[in-house]
């Protein structure tokens, strides 16, 4: 016994003298090597630039320490495992160790002390090993630059207690088990071993193969530590308390433990053990508790969601990748599902790069019919042929709209875009962009075909297009919005004015082929027939234009433009059920059929189609003849042809000639001819200073609130410029716009806005009253405020802070009636119980539960409770907007791209993506064009109409919607879409989308409208206009306010506000008078021009009106 302790105590004692010497001597040499320098910068460095001028010591010395940097440099390359023999080396060690380890085992049967036989040839072949493990830990030791922190790495410290035991085993004759337990510590370095031979590539295998490698590392470890104690005894016992235990019982005991289970039936005897096993029990709960469970549920995920997708045959799918979060696959299923409720035949496989969190597989469990989950890139070929992108419907990218790096966003899913084409060119791609200077990136993938289905949602172009239409004409933005905005909740409606808004959310933009019986009828002729017989609402058709040779979208297009066979039109409608009786109309079989619900499709195999072969053709060059002129005249009902009426005895051939001069010369457009354009206008032109607030007295502007700063993100203020700058308005249409903002940041966005007239910045903020009411923003038609860039925050409802700190700000402001000017003071009739009147104000939300924040500025207090933005007061007065609900157009692109196009063109002022093709927006997007009328601009406006103000009131009667509509459609070419209503007697409004034929109107509603570019909406007596009454239009007595730059005013309208009669209308303070009947004479200038003069007779008495400025001139036959 006395002779075991000896050669125990020599066979520990050796690692520890290796251990302790070691490092002292490491601590010796860096406390003198400390001294040295720190002697040498005190006493300078005379001696050693004596010995570096000598020639052969410096040679010598400069060779020396070159070979020693090239031998540490290689040594280092060759431990790196960055060269093949370092690889093979590194995956030698891990060999030898592993070796040295089963060596281990195998002796671990015999006693831990004993005198080995000649015979054992596993002493000799640990002795090699250990050999080869002394010289790589000499080339680690070169290697290292911290030497004493290689010393007590656990690397070293495994190689100090395991070699020296070794060769003094071999020179004993003594095999001693010791601490060769501490080579399982070298598993820990399997991962990396793995990675070298590439038996794992993916992160879920490394994460995998490091948890496992320290679970077993820690069990083998713990157990040769048992299993030496508990055969040796405790030290001061000598021994007397040892047990015979195996290292298999060892590892048994161990895992027992680990488990937290304790059996019993083997333990721990000596007090070494015992105290081990109190500190390992409280190690391994930490280690079961979290290594173990992550383990299982890696295994289990790379086997669920690491496969690939088996294509079925017949069976349709698509792909969504991108942004794969709880929020995006809630939205976008809510709104895939909605579309085809009850028939989902389209499977959706989403491609995550993560795994999936708990509550988004609960989501995928739910709707597990028809959705697939598998984690992957799209980055990745390997992921995309797993997804088979090949055989996919589309693919679809979903985009993060509150993320911090909006840049980042789009720049990784444009890649996206890039990988998925590069890998299947023909794959149809629908993308989710924030911002709108990344679109044009998208074209320019050689494989990027629009007429296959790849659509851009634009974020920022649609919500900013939205937000400026709703300053545009009021309640419009909330017009637009509810006929995408999906309402599952049922709600009940407290007054009566929120069950008419609410049945209006359930209409929506449906697409219907229409009959081949209504091939070679007019627009207004289909669509008045579709009211009256389908109850449709026709609003738009796909025609092709001969000018430019694409298919594009017309909205209340005019007479001139006749049906085709097979034309797709576009409704207002409730349902498809509904939108049907279109394709099924027959003008035999439904002639006498009055009941919508009764017209199907019938059986009539010989069919009249009221079609007239090259008709088309002959209105459609007519009309873009016209048009080329910059003159558009409606003939509803109107015999003579259209050659007579323009020829050189005809009054109208000069009108014309007039009519296009004058507008050539004032109206300035872009190349696409769709906006106004100028010259590049410098900033400093256009900053206005708050202390000069009387030398611009803005009227009848817009206002928009900004928030920004010098790094903040763009967020495209060109989106909302551009349909507010739509050629389809006059220049005298025009509002002022004044940005309110950082100077920093809007210098940054002045370079998209320098070519559109009228724009000028304030530099300052909207929380501060007085920077508002330097831009007289008592006098403005709207304020916007815009959200601004996205910001890390921890709180959602953090996300709004400035918009609705700006919007309370701006609603406590108070306009007194007596200030107003008269045509203000002409809507105040409706709120004669209120002495002040509120700004209009309309506010952009990010986040839609933050409405309660604003939702009591209203003064409204019969609100839904418990609902979402769509159902506010706020919302459906007009005064918010969120653009959350553009995650819906994802599923409506896919289904039906044409209703996106048409959102497109209605939002945004007119672009869609066919026409973005023939736009060169390359810098800002705008460049001049030397003809300043094109086709473009003759297309209809969205506009508010007073059912008394304006020519509505010369319908007889007017008592329902559907007399409204049929009149103003009939008589002005005018399309009803809905109505703006007064809630109570204050200045709140809410809008009823597509009311019902019989919908009994009342004298105080508005009414939205698409108007004819031609069509002069207002009666002859303007000087009752009302600013919210009057959209659109600038009064006459009123002139554009300029600062830097002046811009012509368009003089001349060309209007036709009832069948067979033209009127013309000059901006200059006359004095006209009013009759039923009127004659129109022409005379002769001095200057030799020809002028119109009108000539009034009234068979009564003549009553003068003034009429701020128009001079009306009209034609009668």
């Amino acid at each position: 016994i006395f002779r075991t302790n000896e050669i125990q105590a020599a066979f520990i004692l050796s690692s520890f003298v290796t251990f302790f010497l070691g490092l002292l001597i490491l601590l010796t040499f860096r406390l003198i090597w400390r001294s040295i320098k720190k002697w040498q910068n005190i006493k300078g460095t005379g001696i050693l630039l004596e010995l570096l001028l000598t020639k052969s010591i410096g040679d010598r010395h400069l060779k020396s320490l070159h070979f020693q940097g090239a031998f540490r440099n290689r040594i280092e390359m060759l431990l790196s495992a960055q060269t093949f023999v370092g690889q093979v080396l590194v995956i030698l060690v891990f060999v030898l160790s592993i070796g040295s380890l089963i060596i281990y085992f195998i002796n671990s049967s015999d006693p831990v002390g004993s005198c080995s036989s000649y015979e054992d040839k596993t002493i000799p072949i640990d002795l090699t090993f250990n050999m080869f493990f002394s010289f790589y830990f000499g080339l680690r030791f070169v290697a290292a630059d911290d030497k004493i922190k290689f010393w007590v790495e656990m690397n070293s410290i495994v190689d100090i207690f395991t070699i020296p035991p070794t060769f003094i085993s071999y020179y004993l004759k003594s095999n001693w088990l010791g601490l060769r337990f501490l080579r399982a510590l070298r598993l820990l370095e399997l991962p990396q071993i793995l990675q070298i031979l590439q038996a794992i590539r993916t992160s879920n295998a490394v994460k995998f193969s490091k948890l496992l490698s320290i679970v077993l590392s820690t069990w083998f470890t713990a157990a040769g530590f048992i299993h030496l104690v508990e055969n040796s005894g405790d030290p001061w016992l000598k021994g007397r308390n040892s047990q015979n235990i195996s290292y298999f019982e060892s590892i048994y005991l161990v895992m027992a433990t680990t488990s937290t289970v304790g059996f019993g039936d083997v333990v721990a005897k000596t007090s070494l053990g015992r105290t081990f096993i109190m500190f390992f029990t409280l190690g391994s709960l930490i280690l079961f508790a979290n290594y173990v469970p992550e383990m299982v549920e890696l295994f289990a995920n790379k086997r669920k969601y690491t496969s690939s997708y088996e294509v079925v045959k017949g069976k349709k799918f698509i792909v969504v990748c991108g942004n794969i979060t709880v929020d995006s696959v809630t939205a976008f299923l809510r709104n895939f599902l909605r579309h085809k409720s009850g028939q989902i035949n389209i499977e959706i496989v989403f491609l995550g790069e993560v795994p999936p969190s708990l509550e988004l597989e609960t989501i995928f469990k739910c709707n597990m019919a028809f959705t697939t989950f598998i984690s992957g890139s799209a980055l990745k070929w390997d992921d995309l042929r797993r997804v088979a992108v090949e055989s996919a419907e589309a693919c679809l990218i979903i985009a993060n709209p509150l993320c911090s790096d909006s840049q980042a966003e789009d720049t990784s899913n444009i890649m996206r875009v890039l990988s998925i084409k590069n890998y299947y060119p023909n794959t149809r791609v629908i993308i989710q962009i924030l911002q709108s200077h990344n679109k044009v990136f998208l074209p320019k993938i050689p494989s990027w075909n629009w007429n296959t289905g790849d659509n851009i949602i634009c974020f920022a172009e649609l919500k900013l297009g939205f937000i400026a239409q709703g300053c545009l004409v009021p309640g419009l933005c909330t017009f637009l919005t509810s006929l995408f905005v999906e309402q599952n909740k049922k709600v009940s409606p407290k007054q009566p004015w929120q069950k008419y808004f609410i049945n209006g959310l359930k209409n929506k933009i449906l697409t219907q082929r229409l009959s081949d019986d209504f091939a070679g009828m007019s627009f207004p002729e289909v669509s008045r027939l579709c009211f009256v017989k389908l109850g449709l609402m026709l609003i738009a058709i796909e025609h092709k234009s001969i000018f430019h040779g694409y298919c594009g979208l017309v909205l209340n297009p005019p007479a001139q433009v006749r049906l085709r066979r097979n034309t797709l039109g576009f409704f207002i409608a409730e349902s498809t059920k509904e939108v049907i009786r279109a394709s099924f109309y027959c003008a035999t079989c439904h002639s006498g059929i009055f009941t919508p619900e009764l017209i199907g499709k019938c059986s009539c195999k010989a069919k009249i189609h009221r079609h007239f072969p090259g008709n088309c053709t002959l209105y459609l060059v007519k009309f873009f003849k016209k048009c080329l002129d910059g003159l558009t005249i409606r003939h509803l009902g109107f015999v003579t042809p259209v050659p007579q009426m323009f020829s050189a005895n005809s009054p109208f051939s000069l009108l014309r000639t007039f009519l296009y001069e004058t507008e050539q010369d004032s109206d300035q457009l872009d190349s696409s001819g769709m906006f106004h354009w100028c010259k590049a206008i410098p900033l400093d032109s256009v900053i206005l200073k708050r202390m000069d607030k009387s030398k611009h007295e803005f009227r009848n502007h817009v206002v928009a609130c900004v928030f920004g700063d010098a790094t903040s993100t763009l967020m495209g203020l060109r989106n909302f410029v551009m349909p507010l700058r739509a050629s389809n308005y006059t220049r005298p249409e025009l509002k002022d716009i004044v940005f309110i903002g950082s100077l920093d940041y809007l210098k940054r966005e002045w370079l998209f806005l320098q070519n559109f007239p009228r724009i000028y910045i304030l530099p300052g903020s909207a929380l501060f009253p007085e920077d508002l009411r330097a831009a007289n923003i008592e006098e403005c038609c709207m304020c916007a405020v815009l959200s601004s860039s996205s910001k890390a925050s921890s709180n959602p409802a953090l996300v709004d802070t400035e918009t609705i700190m700006a919007t309370l700000n701006i609603g406590s402001l108070r306009i007194s009636c007596s200030a107003q000017t008269p045509e203000e003071s002409q809507y105040s009739r409706f709120s004669e119980k209120t002495k002040c009147r509120r700004i209009p104000i309309l506010t952009e939300l990010k986040n839609p539960s933050n409405i309660h924040y604003i939702e009591q500025l209203s003064g409204l207090d019969e609100t839904v409770s418990g609902t979402n933005l769509h159902l506010s007061t706020s919302f459906s007065t007009g005064a918010v907007f969120s653009g959350n609900f553009l995650d819906s157009l994802l599923a409506t692109a896919f289904y039906n791209y044409h209703v996106l196009e048409l959102l497109q063109m209605l939002v945004t002022g007119g672009i869609s993506s066919q026409l973005e093709q023939h736009l060169d927006k390359s810098t800002c997007g705008l460049t001049h064009s030397c003809t300043s009328v094109m086709p473009g601009r003759t297309r209809c406006k969205l506009g508010l109409l007073s059912l008394n103000e304006t020519i509505l009131s010369d319908i007889q009667p007017r008592n329902t919607f559907g007399q409204v509509f049929c009149g103003s459609l009939d008589n002005f070419g005018i399309l009803c879409l809905g109505l703006y209503r007064m809630i109570d007697e204050e200045e709140n409004k809410f809008v009823i989308t597509r009311p019902a034929n019989d919908f009994k109107l009342l004298t105080s509603d508005l009414v939205f409208c698409a108007i004819p570019f031609s069509t002069s909406y207002y009666k002859l007596d303007t000087s009752s206009q009302s600013l919210y009454e009057m959209i659109n239009m600038v009064p006459a007595s009123e002139k554009p306010t300029n600062i830097s730059h002046s811009s012509t005013v368009d003089p001349v309208n060309w209007t036709t506000t009832q069948p067979l009669t033209t009127s013309v209308h000059y901006l200059g303070p006359k004095t006209i008078s009013v009759s039923d009947s009127k004659q129109a004479v022409w005379t002769q200038s001095k200057y030799g021009k020809e002028k119109m003069k009108e000539i009034t007779e009234e068979n009564s008495s003549a009553s003068s009106k003034p009429n701020s400025g128009l001079l009306i001139f009209s034609t009668s036959p």
